[in-house]
Order: structure tokens, then C-alpha cells, then sequence
């Protein structure tokens, strides 16, 4: 009897790790199943035994019973919990993408801000040296209002030199007046445009400062929220952390982006497991595709960053032109297929961002690399799924590991104060940070122009 419990317990045991259903399907039928001659005289060998023993052995297998209900309610609990932590997911994926949505804007109103204030202040200085100039016509307007109000003029009755002398004044000053009257209405405007001037560089002032406040407050926040991301992905921090050995060393020896990537997806075990989930995504997504009407694709295509909780692209990167956001706040200082000042073209685009700017993903994605590379600096490539991959160089710390799905407008990386020393800073002898973003398909380097939502930044050439 022993040996018939411990041999249903270690079945029902297996099954249920597969399936509970199954295993509860399993025990009724054991239960049913009539004994065979040879158990059925272990089973009058069973009868022999001592009530005790027999009642013995009935408790140790309820308590298997018992043990696999036990793990029944494990499991359902750790399901809970998963789909706790993948709502909490999205819940920190939707707070990072709408603090670093924030902070970008944020950053667009300082740089106005900034560049308004800059504009009045240029004002003002050339109004000064405008008055600078004009200080002799202005002493010589005031003397002669003074000589005016100290010089009243003669009585009529008095001597006829002094009707004479009072005639000429009068001629002169008649003569003078109307010429003085428009550098006098002249110079009142400017003193007027000085002094509302400068109340409008004060609330430029207080508006910089106010923005500036705000800005530091959001970058904490996003920091915190970065913080939490990590935390939530770092479990196995050996692995990532040979592998981010593994990922430098690859980096090393790899001579071209192109060698980088196929070393990083050949090599590093996260690398690979991102291609592989890129194919499995491109797969699935086709099909879908191919099985979708087509009012559900035009529903997908009209908001592919919609649901936040997605693992994988929604659409495919060949589908998002004029769709997708710039990594980072700036103006483009070099454009794709300009001159790079080695008799060749660039490769990418520049973009001259503030300090500590914060840099999101363009795209959905799985981060392949992230570690410095040669001129690059610190370099990240995301694959986009399709043969699409995305680079951004030039940041100064990347908050995100080989392996991870990340989404558009997630923060992915932050600048540095200053420029940083990469072949795209020096060759543009920039002096503030500078962020290079390449887009490449199947292992060229592409125009990003026709991706970004900007119409002003599609143009190809400088």
C-alpha cells in the first residue's frame, strides 16, 4: 500500500506541475481503475495490516493531497503577483515616458525663455550705446532748456538793443526747435523702449528661473522613477554584469557598427535573446497583419504608442515614418548626407541638446548594446524589429542593459554638462553637449528624415 500511495502522490505530483486540472482528472481515474491480480494481492497483503499503519498511510496521502492543493494557491498567488508586477510595468513605463515627455518640454520653454531674454539684453545693449552716442545732442537740449527757464525774455519796453537781441533769439530758437522737436521725440521713445526693456528682462529673469526650478524637480523625479525601473530588472545583477563584461570586451575587438551588432547578437546571451524576441515580434505582428481587416490595422497605425503594457512593437518601424519623436530636445547642428569634413557624408544626425539633457527612446525596441565604443562615447543601439536599428552616441550615462524592452519616448540615457570629446562633437567644435542619432537597415546607415514627426528636420543634406 506504501508503495501504491507514494506512487500516486509522485504522479499526481508531476501532473500537477503541469496542469492542477490534469492531476485532479488523474487522481479520480486511478481511483476508477480496477486493481490487476498482482495488486490485488498486494492489496489482501494491505488488508493484514494493522488498522493503525493502514490509517497511517490514508493521512500521508491526503497530506500529498493536501501539499498539491497547497501549491494550487501557490501558484495562483505568484500569477497574482506577476500581473501585479506587469501593471506596475506599465504604470512605471507610463511615468517615465510622461516625466520625460515633462522634462523635454520643460527644456523647450527654458531654451525660449533663454533666448528671449538673450534678445531683450541685446536690445537693451544696443539702445545704451545708441543713447552712448547721442549724449552731446542730449546736453546740448538740456542747456538750452535751462538757459530758457534761468533767461526769461526782455520786457518790450526796454532798450531797442534788447528788442533786437530778444528778435534774434526768437528767429534762432524758432529755427532750432523743429529740429530738436523730432531727435527729442526720438530719444523719449528709446528711453521709453529702455526702461520697458529691462522690466522685461527682470520677468524673463523670475520665468528662467521659474522653469529651471521645475526642470530639477521633474529630473529628480525621473531619476527616482529610473531608479525603480532598474531595481524591478536587475534580479540576476551577476549575469548582467558578465554579460556587460562580455559586451565590452566584444566592443573592443568589433570594427565597424556592423561587426558590433553581429558579435553583441552571436555572443552575449541577452543580445541574443533580444534578436530572438525581435524575430518572434516580427513574426507574430505579420501574421497579425495578414489576419487583421483593414480598418484594425489603420486603428493600430493611427496610435502605435497607445498601450503602454505592450512587450513588443505594436507596428512595424517601417510603418512609423513621420511618427516618431526626437531622442532629445535641440536644434540639428548636422544633418544626414552632409559633408562630415573627412571627404565623406554623414552617417546620422547631430542634434546640439542642453545640459544634463534627458535622452528617450525614438521607438520600441530591444536595447542590443550599451557601453562606450570607440569615438562614439557612450553608445546604445535599439533593435526595432524589421532589419531596423536605432543608435544614439554622445550621452553620458545609459539607465537601461543589453536585453531590455524599452518603448518610445522611454528615458533611455542622460547628457553630460558640456560637449563630451566624440568624433560628432569635435568635428561640429561644439561646445555643448551634442547627441548623434543613425538609424541603419540591414546593416547600412539610413536617412532618419522621413521617420521623425518634425517636418522641419526631414530634409536630407546640411
Amino acid at each position: 500500500m506504501a508503495y501504491r500511495a507514494d506512487g500516486v502522490a509522485a504522479v499526481l505530483m508531476l501532473v500537477h506541475m503541469a496542469s492542477p486540472a490534469g492531476a485532479e482528472h488523474l487522481r479520480g481515474s486511478v481511483a476508477a481503475t480496477p486493481l490487476a491480480p498482482q495488486t490485488a494481492a498486494v492489496a489482501d497483503t494491505d488488508k493484514q495490516e494493522e488498522p493503525s499503519e493502514l490509517s497511517g498511510r490514508r493521512m500521508e496521502l491526503r497530506g500529498v493531497e493536501d501539499n498539491l492543493g497547497v501549491s494550487a494557491e501557490q501558484r495562483r498567488k505568484i500569477e497574482t503577483e506577476i500581473q501585479s508586477l506587469r501593471a506596475d510595468r506599465a504604470r512605471l513605463a507610463e511615468a517615465l515616458i510622461d516625466a520625460a515627455g515633462k522634462i523635454e518640454e520643460l527644456e523647450k520653454r527654458a531654451d525660449e525663455v533663454a533666448g528671449r531674454l538673450e534678445s531683450s539684453q541685446r536690445k537693451e545693449e544696443a539702445l545704451v550705446k545708441s543713447l552712448a552716442g547721442r549724449r552731446e545732442l542730449i546736453g546740448e537740449v538740456l542747456l538750452v532748456l535751462q538757459r530758457m527757464d534761468r533767461r526769461p525774455p526782455p520786457a518790450l519796453l526796454a532798450r531797442p538793443e534788447d528788442i533786437l537781441e530778444g528778435i534774434r533769439a526768437a528767429m534762432l530758437l524758432g529755427s532750432v526747435l523743429p529740429q530738436m522737436r523730432g531727435e527729442i521725440d526720438t530719444l523719449k521713445t528709446d528711453l521709453g523702449e529702455l526702461v520697458a526693456l529691462r522690466a522685461r528682462v527682470e520677468t524673463e529673469k523670475a520665468s528662467l528661473a521659474v522653469e529651471v526650478a521645475a526642470l530639477k524637480e521633474q529630473r529628480v523625479r525621473l531619476a527616482a522613477l529610473v531608479e525603480a525601473r532598474q531595481k524591478a530588472l536587475m534580479l540576476a545583477q551577476s549575469a548582467l554584469d558578465f554579460e556587460a563584461e562580455r559586451a565590452k570586451s566584444l566592443a573592443a575587438k568589433a570594427t565597424s557598427l556592423k561587426e558590433l551588432i553581429a558579435r553583441m547578437e552571436g555572443e552575449v546571451d541577452a543580445a541574443r535573446r533580444a534578436a530572438e524576441a525581435v524575430r518572434q515580434a516580427d513574426a507574430a505582428r505579420e501574421a497579425a497583419e495578414a489576419a487583421a481587416s483593414r480598418e484594425s490595422r489603420a486603428k493600430a497605425l493611427a496610435a502605435p504608442f497607445k498601450d503602454v503594457a505592450r512587450l513588443a512593437p505594436a507596428v512595424g518601424f517601417a510603418d512609423l515614418k513621420g511618427r516618431l519623436p526626437l531622442p532629445a530636445a535641440g536644434a540639428v547642428v548636422k544633418r544626414f548626407g552632409a559633408a562630415d569634413g573627412a571627404g565623406g557624408t554623414e552617417k546620422g544626425v547631430s542634434l546640439a541638446v542642453r545640459d544634463q539633457a534627458v535622452v528617450a527612446s525614438p521607438c520600441d525596441g530591444w536595447v542590443i548594446f550599451a557601453g562606450p565604443y570607440r569615438s562614439y562615447g557612450q553608445l546604445l543601439i535599439i533593435s526595432a524589429g524589421g532589419g531596423y536599428y536605432v543608435t544614439l552616441a554622445g550621452m553620458d550615462k545609459i539607465s537601461v542593459t543589453v536585453g531590455q524592452f524599452v518603448l518610445a519616448g522611454e528615458p533611455v540615457a542622460n547628457m553630460g554638462g558640456g560637449a563630451v570629446r566624440t568624433a560628432a562633437a569635435i568635428a561640429i567644435g561644439a561646445k555643448q553637449p551634442i547627441l548623434y542619432v543613425e538609424f541603419r537597415k540591414d546593416g547600412a546607415s539610413i536617412d532618419p528624415g522621413p521617420w521623425w514627426a518634425k517636418p522641419e528636420i526631414q530634409k536630407v543634406g546640411g
